[in-house]
């Protein structure tokens, strides 16, 4: 059987996944899903999501191994309540991801971002990001036709959040088997 995938909630980005309890007292072990777990050590609240909706809940204490958490979260006392949330998925609203800069961004933020290819000129739009495991896609639209671009520092030469362009150099060949 494969997992759920996530929902998707305008406004919310996935932090991660309930996996376990921990302890006997209706503790959690969480993993999160994000690149800088710590940067989440002072969160007070998250959102559960419970029979597809984003429930605000009170983290009392929350600690770090790599990138899994413990939490113990508010009116959660006993192994009975916290396995009632075990597989659930956790989310937060988009203003408290912190801030990249430079060629770093988060994939839901540059939908609709213009992409220049340095050979090609404007090859379209980003409509999505297709993130597959160590091979995250850039689908983009170009006289509808899709275009398929590996994300990768090789590849992405320049990220202009103001003008929402994307200035890449794809690989000679790439783009051309997608416009034939």
């Amino acid at each position: 059987m494969s997992p759920i995938p996530p929902k998707i909630y305008p406004g919310y980005f996935i932090l991660g996944k309930i996996i376990r309890t921990h302890g006997y007292k209706g503790g959690l072990k969480a993993i999160f899903d994000v690149d800088q777990p710590q940067e989440y050590r002072e969160l007070d609240m998250l959102f559960i999501e419970i029979k597809g909706q984003l429930i605000p809940w009170m983290i009392e204490s929350i600690h770090f191994e790599n990138n899994k958490a413990n939490l113990v979260l508010a009116d959660i006392r006993d192994m009975e309540g916290a396995e009632k949330l075990v597989g659930n998925f956790l989310y937060l609203p988009t203003e408290l991801l912190p801030k990249l800069k430079g060629n770093k961004f988060y994939y839901h933020e540059v939908a609709g971002f213009k992409v220049h290819d340095k050979k090609h000129g404007d090859i379209g739009t980003i409509d999505r990001v297709i993130d597959l495991p160590n091979n995250p896609l850039f689908a983009i639209t170009y006289h509808q036709k899709e275009i398929l671009l590996p994300i990768s520092d090789d590849i992405i030469k320049k990220v202009d959040r103001k003008n929402k362009l994307i200035e890449v150099d794809a690989p000679s060949g790439l783009i051309e088997i997608y416009l034939e």
